[in-house]
């Protein structure tokens, strides 16, 4: 049996079983951790975890991960993590954007959209900018626009 807290960061996971009672489940259900559902543990400290949820970022204090029990995938397991985080040649496919208003939606029209394939071409010695490939074209992000890109890593 295996809990949100002892989740693998960046790693899909399918949850099975919320062991909260009452309020406590209720509220976690309106956040829409719900069994079947994916989510993701984004960041992890002593006492809370960011855990990724329907494109959104919630913070989970640490007695609650423990009660959230999930399962890995299957065969085709899905590792999630944000743009700047991919190295030179890596390849991957957009899976959403964090940002809001108009942040977004300047990511969006550069291109950016779901289900998109992009392949990093270069990056400066500090992370930042970052170059990548995209239907067709080039395009320069700074690494705070690059971490707002959720991304699934391809092969």
């Amino acid at each position: 049996m295996l809990t949100l807290a002892q989740a693998k960061l960046n790693k899909v996971y399918t949850i099975e079983e919320i062991q909260a009672e009452g309020f406590a489940k209720k509220h976690l259900n309106n956040l829409g951790l719900v069994p079947g559902g994916k989510v993701v543990l984004v960041n992890y400290s002593s006492e809370n975890g960011i855990v990724l949820l329907h494109n959104s970022r919630i913070a989970i204090n640490l007695s609650v991960l423990k009660q959230i029990i999930i399962v890995e995938k299957n065969l085709d397991e899905e590792n999630w993590l944000s743009l700047d985080q991919l190295m030179v040649g890596e390849k991957g496919r957009v899976i959403g954007i964090h940002g809001q208003g108009a942040v977004k939606r300047r990511l969006m029209d550069m291109g950016l959209t779901k289900g998109v394939d992009i392949l990093v071409r270069k990056m400066a010695p500090l992370g930042d900018p970052i170059e990548i490939n995209l239907r067709g074209y080039e395009l320069t992000l700074r690494k705070n626009e690059a971490e707002l890109v959720l991304v699934q890593k391809e092969g």
